[in-house]
């Protein structure tokens, strides 16, 4: 959907079909896609989603996989049929959740990656275990090159399993990095973390800025958010509980000069 950039609230336009639908029979994402990032170069789209497979032993699979639009983002056509983020190394159940810079010619991206455990218990329902990762590559297709990727953040108590897919800038040569927790006794909150190096970072959950809401439909959880600037203001759009189900919004910053 299309929305004013000045006015988020206001909806302009809704596509009639899919932009990207899910993938062939057997395929990393024959069972559902999840557009995370977007790069824009030489007048074409690149949008980095998450493929679902479902699993029989356990209850799915999660790798990146890349689309290309070349009409301004109304439709997108896979790079490959294969994942661009494969099985690797403890990453065997998920490599996914990213967000993609590109800085001094060289593409950056944190990701969402399995641990050798996989899979925990949750109220007597499998969920997975994955912590986040950085890795880089020369021309935003292929990853690594030989380079282990580096762990960049774990879990902070026992009450996490997970991250969401983050979402980083950098400002005033500090890297910052909002992004999702995943917890056993509430779900999926928003985190805050600043970087000097982009790699080793320090969590500042408190400092995200936003909280539940008294009720309604972003009051048990909130996740993926991503920021943009528009006249002078910075919009913040994220998902509602049960990971957008019951919808999407946004939100403003109100900072001490406004």
């Amino acid at each position: 959907m299309d929305v004013s950039l000045e006015n988020p609230g206001r909806i302009l336009e809704v596509s009639k079909s899919p932009v990207l639908d899910i993938g062939q029979d057997g395929c990393f994402d024959d069972n559902g896609v999840v557009p995370v990032s977007i790069y824009q170069e030489d007048g074409k789209v690149y949008l980095y989603y998450i493929g679902f497979q479902l699993g029989v032993k356990v209850p799915y699979y999660m790798f990146c996989g890349l689309a290309v639009s070349q009409d301004g983002g109304d439709t997108f056509c896979r790079y490959s049929k294969a994942p661009i983020l494969d099985r690797a190394g403890d990453e065997v159940y998920a490599r996914c959740g990213v967000h993609v810079m590109r800085e001094n010619k060289m593409f950056k991206m944190w990701y969402i990656g399995s641990n050798k455990e996989g899979w925990t218990l949750s109220n007597g329902v499998k969920k997975p275990l994955y912590i986040m990762k950085y890795i880089e590559s020369e021309d935003g297709i292929h990853w690594g090159r030989g380079k282990e990727p580096v762990v960049c953040m774990g879990y902070q108590n026992a009450d996490e399993h997970g991250f969401g897919r983050p979402y980083v800038w950098k400002e005033q040569g500090m890297y910052k990095m909002l992004y999702s927790v995943r917890t056993y006794s509430r779900g999926y909150y928003i985190g805050y973390a600043e970087s000097v190096d982009g790699v080793q970072w320090t969590r500042k959950d408190e400092e995200a800025g936003i909280g539940l809401s008294d009720s309604g439909w972003d009051s048990e959880n909130l996740s993926y958010p991503y920021l943009y600037h528009a006249d002078g203001k910075t919009y913040m759009l994220y998902n509602g509980n049960g990971c957008g189900k019951t919808g999407f919004g946004y939100a403003e910053l109100v900072t001490e000069e406004n």
